[in-house]
């Protein structure tokens, strides 16, 4: 059923998580504005009957005209989801070049916060208006990821950051830190025989991995109007990952009573 959600603006709209917000909001009524430096986002674009942007969104200066061509072509955005990001190898300082540091800070940390700044300020002066960041649990424990879990861990802080700072102006800003979710890139490193998908499984509480969708449905529900008293909140969707966690010390989560 159609909720009349508006013009959606998702970064990252071209895969995975973002790619499944692209479907939950278009499903939902909302146009959909996908923006992405991959060519793959016009392929998605026309599955969600939405229009597509090519943008880089570190780039200031190409998504504030990339904002300016979108309230003109569809309409003034009533919805930002920030999905775009990049990943991390999970190496030892000494190896991480600071290269491969840098891109990661540059596109999960400044390219969430440049994105909210450009469409949020837009928002703040219309009086209304709602953010979701894609945040991940890796900003809420330690873990080898030097880069990507301290940019994570400052897109939570810039949420409630923005929450405060426009909260007056009736902009509401959320996250949601997905666990370890399907993802294309995830099934690929599981494919190669990189990550040990029963390990993974078996670190959370309910046993199984995130998929794409229920990471959206959560975005889609923090964006519209039952989610309307919400705001500055970090929603985990992690299958009981960040709970489950700690009770390996103790031997592992106990099996399922029959």
């Amino acid at each position: 059923m159609s909720m009349g959600l508006g013009v959606a603006v998702v970064t990252g709209g071209a895969s995975g998580i973002g790619l499944a917000c692209c479907r939950e909001l278009a499903a939902r009524g909302a146009r959909v504005a996908l923006v992405d430096r991959d060519e793959r986002v016009h392929a998605v674009a026309r599955e969600v009957n939405g229009r597509a942007w090519i943008v880089d969104v570190t780039d200031d200066a190409a998504l504030e005209h990339c904002a300016e061509s979108i309230e003109s072509e569809l309409g003034p955005a009533e919805i930002l989801v920030n999905s775009a990001g990049v990943i991390q190898v999970p190496l030892p300082p000494g190896r991480l070049s600071m290269a491969s540091w840098d891109e990661v800070v540059r596109v999960d940390q400044r390219g969430t916060y440049v994105a909210a700044v450009v469409f949020g300020t837009r928002m703040a002066a219309r009086r209304r208006g709602s953010i979701v960041n894609i945040a991940s649990v890796a900003g809420m424990r330690s873990m080898p990821l030097h880069a990507y879990a301290p940019a994570k861990a400052a897109v939570i802080a810039m949420t409630e950051c923005l929450a405060a700072e426009w909260g007056p102006a009736q902009v509401r800003v959320n996250a949601v830190s997905p666990g370890y979710t399907r993802t294309p890139a995830l099934q690929a490193a599981i494919d190669k025989g990189e990550r040990d998908v029963s390990a993974l499984e078996r670190n959370s509480a309910l046993g199984r991995l995130v998929e794409p969708a229920e990471i959206a449905r959560a975005v889609a529900f923090l964006a519209g109007p039952d989610a309307a008293a919400i705001t500055g909140a970090n929603i985990p969707v992690d299958c009981g990952w960040l709970v489950a966690s700690s009770w390996h010390t103790y031997g592992g989560l106990r099996q399922a009573a029959p």
